[in-house]
């Protein structure tokens, strides 16, 4: 067999019906449901994915691994996964999976519609696509990325955006990007703002203490989620934190919890160059039951990236029932609103200052508490994945778009 090649799992059944019976056939890029491995888009894939495929048993989903998948991520009876080669983890793969063998699946599975939730599309096939484009940081800032990753994305993402019949973006500001640095239509661009998970909810001051007795030897702690790419700022987020414990003299530790698989010089040379760097925990990738723990035990989630285009993190923490510190840049002050303190991640002054805000006024934390938890009601993975499927509704049947306007 050549590296092309399509295996077609024992679950995989092809229907017979055609692409005008009111049951569907929608193929689905999942190479990004991996077990215990799942970030900001495998995290969004999956929720959205889980409700859509249960809620909507008349239709058939074809999901498109490119690795051994868990049964896990098979969430209903209508879900049919497919594994395709080679492993896409690398530009030149990307291209050989998704113009080849997704395009192979695609026509053999006869699919009325190709969903691909981390954008990337098949440039070969004339099925009608979705891509979900989250960001377009990698244009913003694309020497974050090694040379043949961002010649990759420059190149194709300006073609799957225009390839795609419609686009979801998770956020307002993605969206005027996405019309601005690609002259995209807006009346094609869907906003499907993301969810948290339910599980995430403010725990009692026993819990907290006995939390923070178990990670941190009873100190309060200031905590930061996420992988630790340059955007993520931690490089600022260490030279506030050290200024704030030379001002205050106050115990509390700085939690990291991310891989330092991006890990920079710079971001070395901060760290090392900190008073009080044995005050900084780095806690690794930990699982969602663990960090539901660590969230609701912190002082705040001190969340303060250069760019994104969401920030599932800012509103974990307001279910989590505690204040959130975050940028005053990008999507974030769209989806923190009035519910968080927002400063400029460029400046470690405002940083720090924040935190000493957090860390002295206990009225103002139980104001920050309450409003975050407020504020988090309005996202919910249920309404992302209504609205996502609100997308995919259009994209077939594009009717639907004027009675949604004269509505």
């Amino acid at each position: 067999m050549t590296g092309w090649h399509l295996q077609v799992s024992r679950y995989c059944k092809f229907p017979t019906f055609g692409p005008h019976h009111s049951k569907l056939k929608i193929a689905v890029n999942t190479r990004l449901l991996l077990k215990n491995r799942l970030e900001g888009i495998g995290w969004f894939t999956k929720e959205t994915l889980e409700r859509i495929t249960r809620q909507h048993p008349e239709h058939t989903f074809y999901f498109l691994f490119d690795r051994p998948f868990s049964e896990e991520f098979i969430f209903a009876d209508n879900v049919h996964p497919l594994v395709l080669s080679p492993q896409a983890r690398h530009p030149v793969l990307f291209y050989m999976w998704f113009e080849y063998s997704v395009t192979r699946a695609l026509q053999k599975t006869g699919a009325d519609l190709f969903l691909s939730p981390d954008g990337y599309l098949s440039l070969r096939t004339d099925t009608p696509s979705v891509a979900v484009i989250h960001d377009l940081n990698f244009e913003h800032r694309p020497m974050d990325l090694p040379f043949v990753d961002r010649k990759y994305y420059h190149h194709f993402f300006p073609r799957f955006a225009h390839k795609a019949r419609r686009i979801a973006t998770v956020s307002q500001y993605s969206k005027q990007d996405i019309i601005n640095c690609y002259g995209v239509d807006e009346n094609k661009i869907d906003v499907v703002y993301n969810g948290a998970n339910e599980s995430y909810a403010p725990v009692t001051e026993t819990e907290r203490e006995h939390i923070r007795q178990k990670y941190t030897g009873g100190k309060p702690y200031f905590l930061f989620i996420g992988a630790l790419l340059p955007r993520k700022n931690i490089a600022r987020l260490f030279q506030a934190f050290d200024l704030f414990k030379q001002e205050t003299g106050l115990p509390h530790q700085l939690m990291i919890v991310g891989q330092k698989k991006w890990w920079t010089d710079e971001m070395d040379k901060c760290y090392e160059g900190m008073t009080h760097k044995s005050e900084v925990v780095f806690m690794g990738r930990r699982h969602p039951d663990e960090l539901k723990s660590l969230l609701a035990a912190a002082e705040a989630m001190t969340y303060v990236p250069l760019f994104e285009g969401f920030g599932i993190p800012i509103i974990e923490g307001m279910r989590s029932g505690v204040p959130v510190i975050c940028s005053d840049t990008t999507s974030m002050p769209e989806v923190a609103g009035d519910a968080a303190l927002l400063i400029d991640p460029y400046s470690i002054e405002q940083i720090k200052d924040a935190m000493k805000t957090i860390a002295s006024d206990r009225q103002l934390w139980e104001q920050m508490s309450t409003k975050g938890q407020e504020r988090a009601r309005m996202f919910s993975w249920q309404k992302t994945s209504e609205r996502l499927w609100q997308c995919l509704e259009k994209t077939l049947n594009p009717a639907s778009i004027v009675t949604e306007k004269i509505r």
